[in-house]
């Protein structure tokens, strides 16, 4: 495989701090774009890679999902897109392709695996993927997406993973006008599901042990706020068709599936490292669900780029250079930014 040096941002230890590497990049093949990184979101699960967390990093890591650039090269078989467009990539950049999920469009559960776009072993490549902190990067042109053009691009960067990750549970549990739908946390994640489900026609409550937050809220479109650490405000609320649950940390999920309809589902899509526990009566009264989500498929994520743009939905983000991501990572930890951060990769050319 012919391949070409890139500039790239990534960490060579759980402990380390991202510095500038030098990463291997593979020359276009056939059905490849090359992409111009323009800006790239940094995600909690970005953090989580580059700490290991999970248990599973290859170092070096180059992290970053939520990627949108210009299309640069285009390899002779390509008929999806053409030098010059606006181009974005989120969390995956293959799969088997065979398999009846991607056959559905629903990569994200792929039987043998998909590629996630950093951290990964590319199967087809024999070489672990790098992700967004890069100033190029080369992927199959079925695993792209088109960005539309009205977006701001470094607000649009969070749609590709943030906003995916809400957007597919919304639609799979039919928010939408007349359906009650409950959001926990303001967060990268909580802040784009207050605006998709309310874009969707649904009456939106959101959950928070912030009052600060709370009023935050009702500026994204909230209809209604409750303080979850005020019993009586908890008592009073209104009873969600579904509650999302967008909290990465171990918290009490039984309060909020008591909050539940008859059919109700409370739906996970934040990553807690530690279990949690469910009473069993909890969901047997009232036959609700405990569920999950993952991302979205390639044909998903172009559906909620173009929601997004029809109904001018873009994240809340705090544009940063390069050299401000490892400051970046100790706030994001900390819970201290509204409400995503986007690296302005064009400042890593700069270097």
């Amino acid at each position: 495989m012919n391949v070409h040096k890139a500039k790239a941002f990534g960490a060579e230890a759980p402990d380390a701090d991202l510095k500038e590497l030098s990463i291997n990049r593979r020359e276009v093949t056939p059905h490849d774009v090359e992409i111009e990184i323009l800006y790239c979101g940094i995600c909690h699960s970005d953090l989580h890679a580059v700490h290991n967390d999970w248990g599973a990093t290859t170092y070096p890591i180059v992290p970053g999902h939520e990627i949108v650039g210009r299309i640069t090269k285009i390899g002779e078989s390509v008929t999806k897109f053409q030098v010059g467009d606006l181009a974005g990539v989120g969390c995956i950049v293959d799969s088997c392709r065979e398999c009846e999920y991607c056959h559905n469009g629903d990569e994200q559960f792929c039987e043998k695996g998909w590629t996630v776009v950093f951290n990964s072993f590319d199967r087809k490549y024999g070489a672990i993927t790098y992700g967004g902190f890069s100033e190029n990067i080369v992927v199959d042109e079925n695993y792209v997406v088109r960005v539309p053009e009205n977006l701001d691009l470094p607000s649009a960067a969070p749609i590709l993973c943030a906003g995916i990750t809400v957007y597919s549970p919304l639609k799979h549990w039919k928010a939408g006008a007349g359906k009650n739908v409950g959001i926990i946390g303001i967060g990268g994640l909580g802040h784009m599901a207050i605006k998709i489900s309310k874009a969707m026609g649904a009456y939106v409550t959101v959950y928070t042990t912030s009052q600060a937050k709370a009023d935050d809220a009702r500026r994204l479109g909230a209809d209604n706020v409750v303080l979850s650490t005020d019993a009586e405000q908890m008592k009073t609320c209104p009873k969600q068709d579904m509650i999302l649950d967008t909290v990465s940390a171990k918290h009490n999920l039984n309060t909020y599936i008591d909050l539940l309809k008859v059919d109700g589902s409370l739906v996970m899509v934040g990553l807690p490292a530690e279990p949690l526990e469910i009473g069993a009566g909890n969901v047997v009264h009232g036959r609700k669900s405990f569920s999950g989500s993952n991302i979205g498929g390639i044909a998903e994520t172009q559906e909620v780029l173009d929601f997004c743009a029809k109904h001018n939905i873009t994240a809340d983000i705090e544009l940063i250079e390069i050299n401000e991501v490892n400051n970046a990572f100790e706030r994001l930890e900390k819970g201290d930014v509204k409400y995503r951060f986007v690296i302005d990769m064009t400042s890593l050319k700069k270097r």
